[in-house]
Formats: structure tokens, C-alpha cells, sequence
């Protein structure tokens, strides 16, 4: 067994890195650095060293044998539209086909291109490959597209046309290209073909975001095996992930699952991952969660990519805090950075926001900043951005301006929304965080900055009077309303997915409970998990706490459950699975479907037995691919018999299902 392995973990604030050996079981160090949108290689190096320096100059670098990483990188990129221009070939799609594709929507600035080709249900051709539809497409593109996306009308059943037009495109432009069947074995064409596409467009962003990791082991002395978590918990080699980053959908996410399962030592239980831009819950049966069923969504567009079955909602420590005209706390759904964290790194932040505190006038837009990303190229210029929008750009700097200091009119606000949406300029307002910092629940970050913030929010909205003598006493009522806010959210979402349906939280019953009260009137009101709740990220210890009373039992926090992302990372295994099909001809043989060309076989007895040696074979191959090791293959068969049948004599249909489970392949200790 490998002495250490490393985890990294890149979330939407903090980028975390551990070392955990891997004989003893346990953490040997760990570090946290700040995620640095604007190149997130900056924030994986700097946590990097912090937890080499921590390991002390006794650890020996030469035993590490795994790094592994989780990474928002691809969620991010696809939500923002970031990446790569692409083309998209669409093999024998008619117009409907092509218009539920949604690529249009999704990638507005995506090539679609139609030739003839694709198969029938039985994988026979349906019309040969437009050859020469594909080549003077390529002509008319070379230069302007970065990478291509190819999806053929029944490619599951037969790869040939999406084989051919991949070499084509290989062979003349040099570029990445994406196979649909090679991403799923869903007949839904449509959405293999959005799912191609989406995955071609960040193809680039994680080979960079690769190199620069690589790079900094290389920096550290250290030459370990590099894997990437993907959204289904299970890890799998760089260069593997780097041609379908599309699977790293969830992959943080998937890393706190598995992550929670090493530091609590449960099998079944609730886990909540709360960060500074989301809380995922998930429930965790025989240690490892379920997978969607329908295909994870990204950016609003349903894919084919299997993930862990996880709620989230934008929750964090990071979400942006408001008040309504009624007095109501409203917690945002979208991430700001927090004024206690900017505050600590600009002083000159506190001197402004005591200067709006001390003017009484404009206080509700006092609160928010605008700042350049850390780690963004000032000097790069996007072509589809607008003029207007270039020249707001240009005016944010890497110290924080005033939000009304920039934003004048409503053309203005607009053209922040889209620079925000687009990872070029970060808000900065007030957050749950700067609360627990005005409680002294935090103290990471400037308490001073956050107070401020808390008062001219405060203020402007009415829940803090004019009276500086109970200044401090109300600062802290208003602070403890935005705490209990994120409680009973918390709370909230918690029971939603223990009981695995949708609850109205105005329903006095239901909010009782994730208010605290447990009582209507003389009705006392008890609801209680059944399964431990286990609670891990940055804030967890901040609100989980409380979160665990409402529910009627301890929420348990693990030792550094702060970083259980990255911890999740470095303990992850490799899973593979392959996926043969089989129908029957019109002749009464029939096709065994896989990743080649089908196979005829003449009785259902030899067809099952030929898909199953398929499976079990393309399963193991996928699972080396990946990386993996002493591998241990579990075959499962669903049949379609004819009545009165019970053998495969009478077999019509049947789907075989080969997955592996294996040890990550490491560089020699």
C-alpha cells in the first residue's frame, strides 16, 4: 500500500490540499488558500505548499504515490460561458432532433452542422457518411473553431459514422474531439449530442488547469500518479479525464460524500456539504450515494453524465445577504465575496464603509463593492464582449471600488450582471459569514469590516436604529436574524431530502420545526432524522451545530471535516462500466450492440454468453484506462423474455451490465 496520497480540492472560495497517510489512516497535514478565480492554479500551488511546509521538512516527498484533485473548474466554466469555440457535427439528426439538441441555446456561439449518415435502431446504416459534407465543413472551419463535438443518430448502436468523422476531424485539424458514445450508452441522441458539445467546449480548461498541477508537483519534488475525481465519486487518470472533463460535473460535491463516509466512520447517513457558495445534501446508503437517474444538470441543461443523486441549493457562507421592505432576511442564491474577507486584505475598505456609516445617506448600496478577480488578466480582451461593457471592465481594479462609485444606470447594472456571470468581476457584499464574524463565531478575516457592513445594512433597512449607544446591542440582534436565517434554511433543506419530497416551508408545522420553536399553539412538534446527520465545509461547525437540534439529534462534525473535499480526493477509487445491449433480428438471430461494430450471434443462450465476455472485457479495459488496479468485475443482465419463457431460448432483449471497482494505479513509493 502507498505511505501518503494528496488531495486538493478547489471550491468556490477556498482551494484545500491534504495529506493523509494512507497505511495509518489518517491526516498528516492540511492547508487552505484562497480559490483564485481568474487562474485557479495560483490557489492549488499556494495550498500545496502551505501543506508541504506543514508536513515539516521530516515528510518524505518521495513517498507520496497519488494526487488526486476535485475541481468546480468544468461546472463553472459551462455556468459562466467559458471555454473553447467549437463546431458540433449532427450525423443524420432531422430538424426536431436538432432543435432538442438545445446547442444553440446552451453554446450560442457553437457551429452546427448537419451531414448525411447515422444508423437504425438495430445499428444497421441508414444512409452512408456524408464524407464530403464533413471535409468541406472542416475547410470552412479550420482556424476559427478550437474543438469539435461529433453525434451520430443511433451511435450507441453502432459507432462507425462517429468513429470515422472523429478520425476525419483528428486528421485534418489537429483539434480535440468528442464522440458522443464514448461520453454514454443513452439512445437519447439530442442529448448526447448536447452532452458532446458541452463537453468539447472545456476540453482546453482542464488541460490547463492539468499542466499547471503537474507543474507545481514538479515545483514540490514530487512525481506521483495525478487523478481527477469525477461527479460520480470514483477518481480516474488526468489524461483520461482531460478528453471527458464533462464528467467532473459534481465532482466536489462527490468528493465530500466519500470524504464524510472516511471521517465519520457511518454507512448510512445524511451528509450536508456546506461551502461558501452552496449546501449539498445526499443520502448515503451502504457507503456510497446513489446516481441520478436522469443525468446531472449543468447550467439549466439536463446532460448524460451520470453524478451522485444531490440536492443543492445556492447556500453558503458566502451568499449575499438582503432585506426586504417588509424587514425579512432574504438569503441570495448567487455567491459574493464576503466584506470581512476584503476588509482584512484592504484596509481602505473600512475606512470607506465607515465613511457611508458616519454620511447616514446611501447605505443599502454602501455595503457592495466590485473587484477583478485574483489571478485575471487585466490585458485580455474577449471579442463578444460589447464596448460598454469593456470600458466598465477596464474600470474594476484588484483593490475594491464602491458599487455606486461604477454603476449609474440601469445599462450599467446590466452590463455588471454580465461580467459577473461571465467569472470577470466579483461583488462584494455582506455574507452569513460577516454575521458569524459580528457574533464572534469567525475570526478568520476583519471583524471591524464586517460590523461596519452589518450597520449600514442594518440601518438602511430599519432593523438597527440611529442610537450609537445600543449600536453594539443591536448589531448583534441583527447579525443573530442572519444566522437563524441560514439555520432554518439548513434545516430546512434537510428535511426535504430525508423524506425525499418537496415541503412548503410556510406550513406552520414545518416551520416551527426549522425555526427552532418545535410548537403551534399548545401542539407539540418533534420531527427527528432517522440516520445520523453528518455536516462537513468551511462553516459547518459555524451552523451545524443548531442545524442538528432542529432536527432533533447531534449533528455529528468530524475532525477536519473542513477539508473532508479534499480528503474525499485523496482516499477516492476507480470505478468503470460498460454497457452491451442485445436485440433481436428480423431473421430470429441476434445483435450484440458495444463499443464496436455489433456482433451477429445466432441463439439467445450464445448471445448472452458473447455480451457478457464483451462487457467484462471493454469494463476492464475502461478501468486501466482510468488507472485502475486489482481490479474486481460485477456482471449484472436484464432480460426481456417471452411469456411462458424462463430461459435465454426465448430470449427478445436483454441489457448487460459489466462495472468495476478498483484501487488507483500509483507511481512507485
Amino acid at each position: 500500500m502507498a505511505k501518503y496520497n494528496i488531495g486538493i480540492d478547489t471550491g468556490g472560495t477556498y482551494t484545500d490540499a491534504v495529506i493523509v497517510d494512507m497505511r495509518d489512516r489518517k491526516v498528516v497535514a492540511y492547508a487552505k488558500a484562497l480559490t483564485t478565480r481568474g487562474d485557479l492554479s495560483i490557489g492549488v500551488t499556494e495550498a500545496l505548499s502551505k501543506t508541504l511546509s506543514q508536513a515539516g521538512d521530516g515528510f518524505n516527498r518521495d513517498e507520496v504515490s497519488l494526487v488526486s484533485l476535485s475541481t468546480t473548474l468544468a461546472t463553472n466554466a459551462l455556468v459562466e460561458g467559458r471555454g473553447s469555440s467549437i463546431a458540433t457535427f449532427l450525423i443524420g439528426f432531422k430538424d426536431a432532433m436538432v432543435e432538442r439538441t438545445q446547442i444553440a441555446r446552451a453554446i450560442p456561439s457553437a457551429r452546427i452542422i448537419r451531414v448525411p449518415g447515422g444508423h437504425t435502431h438495430d445499428g444497421e446504416e441508414r444512409e452512408p457518411l456524408g464524407e464530403a459534407a464533413i471535409l468541406s465543413a472542416l475547410e470552412e472551419t479550420r482556424g476559427s473553431v478550437d474543438a469539435y463535438a461529433v453525434a451520430g443518430h443511433f451511435a450507441v448502436r453502432n459507432p462507425g459514422h462517429e468513429n470515422r468523422a472523429r478520425q476525419l476531424i483528428r486528421e485534418i485539424t489537429g483539434c480535440p474531439v468528442t464522440a458522443s458514445c464514448d461520453l454514454s450508452d443513452d439512445l437519447d441522441g439530442p442529448r448526447r449530442g448536447l452532452t458532446a458539445a458541452l463537453n468539447a467546449r472545456i476540453v482546453s480548461l482542464i488541460v490547463a488547469l492539468v499542466s499547471a498541477v503537474r507543474s507545481s508537483l514538479e515545483q514540490h519534488g514530487i512525481s506521483a500518479a495525478l487523478m481527477i475525481v469525477k461527479g460520480d465519486g470514483s477518481i480516474a487518470t488526468a489524461e483520461s479525464v482531460t478528453e471527458r472533463p464533462i464528467e467532473t460535473i459534481l465532482s466536489g460535491p462527490a468528493a465530500s460524500v466519500i470524504g464524510a463516509r472516511f471521517l465519520s466512520g457511518f454507512s448510512d447517513f445524511i451528509i450536508s456539504d456546506i461551502g461558501g457558495t452552496t449546501t449539498d445534501v445526499a443520502i448515503v446508503k451502504g457507503g456510497w450515494p446513489s446516481l441520478c437517474a436522469k443525468g446531472s444538470v449543468v447550467g439549466g441543461y439536463r446532460t448524460l453524465v451520470h453524478a451522485i443523486d444531490m440536492q443543492t441549493v445556492g447556500l453558503g457562507g458566502d451568499s449575499e445577504v438582503e432585506v426586504d421592505f417588509e424587514g425579512q432576511i432574504i438569503l441570495k442564491p448567487n455567491r459574493v465575496v464576503p466584506i470581512s474577507l476584503m476588509g482584512a486584505r484592504w484596509p481602505s475598505m473600512l475606512e470607506s464603509l465607515q465613511a457611508s456609516l458616519n454620511a447616514g445617506v446611501g447605505m443599502r448600496r454602501a455595503s457592495r463593492y466590485l473587484v477583478r478577480p485574483e489571478g485575471s488578466n487585466r490585458d485580455a480582451v474577449l471579442s463578444d464582449l460589447s464596448k460598454a461593457d469593456l470600458a466598465l471592465l477596464q474600470s474594476v481594479e484588484k483593490e475594491p471600488k464602491p458599487y455606486s462609485d461604477l454603476v449609474f444606470r440601469v445599462s450599467d447594472k446590466a452590463s455588471i450582471a454580465r461580467l459577473v456571470d461571465r467569472g470577470l468581476v466579483q461583488i462584494v457584499g455582506f455574507t452569513p459569514s460577516d454575521a458569524a464574524h459580528a457574533l464572534g463565531l469567525q475570526s478568520q478575516w476583519s471583524r471591524d469590516a464586517a460590523v461596519a457592513a452589518c450597520m449600514l445594512l442594518g440601518r438602511s433597512s430599519g432593523l438597527i436604529s440611529d442610537n450609537d449607544q445600543k449600536a453594539d446591542e443591536e448589531c448583534r440582534r441583527f447579525a443573530q436574524l442572519v444566522f437563524d436565517a441560514v439555520i432554518a434554511k439548513s434545516a430546512h433543506l434537510m428535511l426535504e431530502c430525508l423524506c425525499g419530497q418537496r415541503l412548503d416551508a410556510t406550513l406552520p408545522l414545518i416551520s416551527a420545526v426549522t425555526a427552532g420553536d418545535h410548537r403551534v399553539g399548545d401542539l407539540g412538534i418533534t420531527l427527528k432524522s432517522e440516520i445520523p446527520v453528518v455536516a462537513v465545509g468551511g462553516p459547518a461547525a459555524v451552523f451545524y451545530n443548531d442545524v442538528g437540534r432542529r432536527l432533533g439529534v447531534e449533528a455529528i462534525i468530524p475532525e477536519h471535516s473542513a477539508v473532508a473535499n479534499a480528503i474525499g480526493a485523496a482516499i477516492g477509487m476507480v470505478k468503470a462500466h460498460a454497457v452491451v445491449e442485445i436485440t433481436k433480428r428480423e431473421d430470429g438471430a441476434f445483435n450484440v450492440h458495444h463499443e464496436g461494430e455489433p456482433v451477429v450471434i445466432n441463439t439467445g443462450r450464445e448471445a448472452v454468453a458473447e455480451a457478457k465476455a464483451i462487457a467484462e472485457a471493454e469494463a476492464h479495459q475502461h478501468s486501466v484506462a482510468m488507472g485502475g488496479r486489482d481490479i474486481r468485475v460485477d456482471l449484472r443482465i436484464h432480460r426481456i423474455l417471452l411469456p411462458g419463457r424462463d430461459d435465454d431460448d426465448g430470449l427478445i432483449a436483454a441489457t448487460v451490465i459489466a462495472e468495476c471497482t478498483s484501487a488507483p494505479q500509483l507511481a512507485p513509493a
